[in-house]
């Protein structure tokens, strides 16, 4: 049991600090797909707290994974472990039988995992956490109790600080369509070799007083036009197939509201956007390098776009207030999210492409990257 004991110790601890370290790569990531739980239960209130609870929530993944392993407290560690699993439990086990959630966030966007997935995987590990708790006494400490509780000391802080890093900047690992490396015009297409659904065409009819209900295979063989009143045609899905596109609802409107995606991604050469997310015409204090990159743009002559979710607050704050005459396209909020972990931030395209990535902290490294060209 011993041996057992100590397998099922470090492959669970192994377990815990992989799925932390996924989504502390991009806290951003977890706390709006907490979002999307607290809008399916209409917990409106806890919305704003969403990022503190994603943080957090990593911290105590990896810290619990590393202690498990090092032995520390194990009483204490394997109950713990256990309320993580039965709380994870549950919400992955709400998203299968509700329907509402198709993807439970548990390994980030790296290692995407259907809701079912997910389920099947926290109750294998529930059970394992049980025997850990039942057999906790097995576990014995790798490090004398003062090294032991530095090294989760260390990695508290080491986690919580490499997450506002990434706030700050960027994930480290960027696992979303809109990586530097992919692209956007093959990411909006069905991958190759996909099978699109299956559709089947339903027709409502009325006869006699009743609904009659078929498909283009199996009209009625007394049909005709004269007793058969036409109500409705509908189409249903009778085989899903697996031809979604990994990005789906990318689209970018100019003043006319036309759609100009298609249109900006098919010009060759360099582009730049200016993504500025909820923008509400603060004085913001990247406006010398924002001045810097818009002028080294026109001299080498890039063309350059200002991209937001609040068109009319960007024309007024860069056309009108600062006279920078840009073009503003006008994006979902949410596509800005996945293709941005940043409220502000640059894109840089070559053709269809991502060439790289910036956010606000990094757009002196944008405007180095420009020199450079």
């Amino acid at each position: 049991m011993k041996t057992t004991v100590n397998i099922l110790r470090i492959l669970t601890g192994l377990l815990f600090i992989f799925s932390g370290l996924i989504k502390a790569n991009d806290p951003l990531g977890l706390a709006y797909k907490m979002d999307e739980y607290f809008t399916v239960w209409n917990w409106h209130w806890a919305s704003p707290f969403s990022l503190y609870l994603s943080i957090g929530m990593n911290v105590l993944e990896i810290v619990a994974g590393v202690a498990l392993l090092l032995g520390w407290a194990p009483k204490f560690i394997t109950r713990l472990l256990l309320l993580l699993m039965v709380f994870f439990t549950f919400l992955t086990g709400y998203a299968v039988l509700s329907g509402k959630i198709k993807t439970c966030g548990c390994f980030g966007d790296c290692v995407p995992l259907q809701a079912w997935q997910s389920f099947v995987k926290d109750l294998v590990l529930t059970a394992i956490i049980l025997v850990l708790v039942w057999q906790h006494k097995f576990i014995k400490p790798l490090l004398p109790l003062r090294a032991n509780l530095f090294a989760v000391l260390f990695t508290t802080g080491l986690v919580f600080f490499g997450q506002l890093n990434v706030l700050k900047h960027l994930p480290y690992v960027d696992c979303l369509p809109y990586a530097p490396g992919k692209n956007l015009l093959q990411q909006m297409d069905p991958p190759p070799g996909s099978i699109p659904d299956s559709v089947a065409i339903f027709y409502t009819y009325r006869k006699a007083g009743q609904n009659v209900v078929f498909d283009a295979m199996h009209f009625p063989a007394d049909f005709d036009e004269s007793s058969y009143e036409y109500v409705s045609r509908e189409e249903k899905v009778v085989r899903k197939g697996n031809a979604e596109p990994a990005i789906k609802d990318f689209a970018l409107y100019n003043s006319n509201k036309t759609d100009t995606t298609r249109q900006l991604l098919q010009a060759s050469g360099k582009q730049l956007l200016f993504v500025a997310k909820d923008f509400n015409g603060y004085k913001p204090e990247w406006q010398e390098l924002f001045v810097k990159l818009y002028t080294k743009a026109r001299e080498k002559s890039i063309p350059f776009f200002i991209v937001s979710n609040q068109p009319g607050d960007a024309e007024e704050w860069f056309n009108q207030t600062n006279h920078f005459n840009i073009p503003v396209l006008t994006c979902d909020g949410t596509v800005l999210k996945t293709m941005l972990r940043s409220k502000v931030g640059v894109v840089a395209l070559q053709g269809a492409t991502v060439s790289a990535k910036w956010s606000e902290a990094g757009m002196n490294e944008a405007v180095k990257w420009m020199n450079g060209l």
